[in-house]
């Protein structure tokens, strides 16, 4: 049995996921997503992360768009 999410209307919710190195990539994966969504977008959470590998700094840039189905 698939486990799905409702709102208080009954409409199915999803996510899309990204994950980049680069804030421009995640900026240009979000947008060309978002372009081509035909359904209400309900939030987007967005969060950036960040360590070090001996002397360089790793960044990485996320995001999880929550819409309608």
């Amino acid at each position: 049995m698939e486990n799905f999410f409702y709102n208080t209307f009954g409409d199915t919710m999803k996510v899309k996921l990204f994950d980049e190195e680069d804030e421009k990539d995640l900026e240009n994966a979000m947008n060309e997503f978002l372009e081509n969504l035909e359904n209400e977008v309900l939030d987007i959470k967005y969060q950036v992360s960040s360590f070090s590998f001996g002397e360089e700094q790793i960044y990485c840039f996320s995001a999880m768009v929550i819409y309608l189905k």
